[in-house]
């Protein structure tokens, strides 16, 4: 690690000491500010916050969670010694790690990698098929040439109260992580846009990473946004996330499309404040089709009765409780509610989704 160092005056009374380090890795989550490698740091006298950057040093190794995804997009091995750049953030992930962020921040305090994204903070807990969380030791706060820290909410969308006028939205909302949610959102994008449609996507809730936004444009969205461009690096006790939506949501109709897809990442339940989304009234109303994606039955079911306490009803059951056939006759035999599997039949997942937006009159859809 290159350092030098500078000392600068930051009011009548204080001086920063400044150092200039050269980091090996940078994490997606520091993206919206398009930082580059080298930067340069101090102590901060204010207390942490979420989305402050900040350098590490990493002390351990992970057999099981060592990669760390870099602005591009693409993954980089994480070695013990290397200086990454991340972001302050928490986490609670049902099936990967839980942290929150320090009360404090200074050199040479150890604190863990808390995602693929580079979102860092001290580690509580993680899922039992998971190693431990890779430490990392503070070099110190990422700041501007004036000795200010950083944040990604810097350059962040400004939120907004109201949605104004918008293509129509379709939801993917899920029971938790890794019940297809994703996968259900990329597909629909690709059939939407092979049947002629301008969509634009965006993912409203989770832990910082660009994998799932860039997934989208893989399969034809036109522009994508998430909470990440809202400055935040996780929506972990968010509380109200409709003005992070609209936000949003107003971002990608500037790009005039047809459709918008919106993807809730992690579960209805938990700790990502999803649930707010379902709450505002502009939102649901501009919610021309519900796709809920679960891994079993039980799923599903709690998933509808959850969703009709909000008077809310799911137009299409998806995810890994339907990569059968069995499944899918389930659901639709039983819970009276269509049913489509996006991995092995996702025309059929586009043209529910197609009549259910037409028949909402939001908005034409060719």
């Amino acid at each position: 690690m290159k350092e030098t160092n500078k000392t600068i005056e930051t009011n009548a009374t204080h001086y920063a000491v400044v150092r200039i380090v050269e980091a090996d890795k940078l994490g997606s989550a520091t993206s919206p500010l398009a930082l580059a490698r080298t930067v340069a740091i101090t102590n901060s006298s204010r207390a942490p916050q979420a989305g402050d950057v900040i350098a590490v040093r990493t002390l351990t190794d992970s057999a099981t969670y060592n990669m760390l995804e870099l602005p591009t997009g693409r993954l980089a091995k994480i070695n013990p010694g290397d200086v990454i750049i991340g972001v302050l953030g928490r986490r609670r992930a049902l099936k990967g790690f839980v942290g929150d962020v320090p009360p404090t921040v200074n050199a040479g305090d150890q604190l863990h990698l808390l995602s693929l994204g580079g979102v860092i903070g001290y580690c509580t807990g993680h899922h039992s098929s998971l190693g431990d969380a890779i430490k990392v030791e503070v070099i110190g706060v990422v700041c501007d040439e004036d000795g200010r820290a950083l944040n990604i909410a810097d350059l962040a969308l400004p939120l907004r109260a109201n949605l104004g006028e918008t293509a129509p939205i379709v939801m993917v909302a899920g029971t938790s992580m890794n019940s297809g949610k994703t996968y259900a959102a990329a597909e629909l994008i690709k059939q939407a846009t092979r049947a002629g449609l301008r969509v634009a996507a965006g993912k409203l809730s989770g832990v910082a990473c660009l994998r799932d936004t860039l997934n989208m444009a893989d399969h034809g969205a036109i522009a994508t946004a998430s909470f990440l461009d809202c400055g935040l690096p996780s929506t972990v006790d968010a509380g109200d996330l409709s003005p992070v939506a609209k936000a949003i949501i107003f971002k990608l109709n500037e790009s005039t499309p047809d459709l918008i897809v919106i993807e809730l990442g992690d579960g209805i339940l938990g700790g990502y404040s999803v649930e707010s989304v379902f709450d505002d009234l502009e939102l649901r109303a501009a919610t021309a089709a519900i796709i809920f994606c679960a891994s079993d039955y039980v799923g599903a079911w709690g998933g509808i009765a959850l969703l009709r306490k909000r008077g809310i009803e799911i137009d299409v059951i998806s995810g890994s409780v339907t990569d059968s056939q069995m499944g899918e006759d389930y659901i639709v035999n039983e819970f009276g509610i269509p049913a489509a599997n996006a991995k092995r039949n996702g025309g059929l997942l586009f043209e529910l989704i197609k009549a259910r937006v037409e028949v909402a009159g939001v908005a034409a859809v060719a």
